[in-house]
């Protein structure tokens, strides 16, 4: 599983249209089920994605076509974990 922790770079550049370019382009990793979960960091500096992509090369595919990186308005580095502990709810991910 991988942690990706995103940062806005340039804020000139985070635009409600490029916003909305993300937010489609990531639908389909959504839908894949290969990201589980994204959101806003509060305060508003980025964000940060939960992962369960095949390898960090394919996760990193994605994330090199992602609108807000093809932009230069956000940076991101990635941290693989492997959970061993979880809440009930989410027992199905621990390995």
């Amino acid at each position: 599983m991988y942690l990706v922790d995103m940062c806005f770079i340039d804020l000139t550049k985070i635009t409600a249209e490029l916003t909305n370019e993300h937010k489609t382009y990531l639908e389909k990793e959504y839908k894949s089920n290969k990201l589980m979960f994204g959101g806003r960091k509060v305060p508003r500096t980025g964000g940060i994605l939960i992962s369960q992509h095949a390898d960090e090369r394919e996760l990193k595919n994605v994330l090199n076509s992602d609108p807000f990186i093809k932009s230069g308005a956000v940076s991101y580095s990635i941290t693989e974990f492997i959970p061993v502990m979880a809440a009930e709810a989410f027992e199905n991910l621990v390995l």
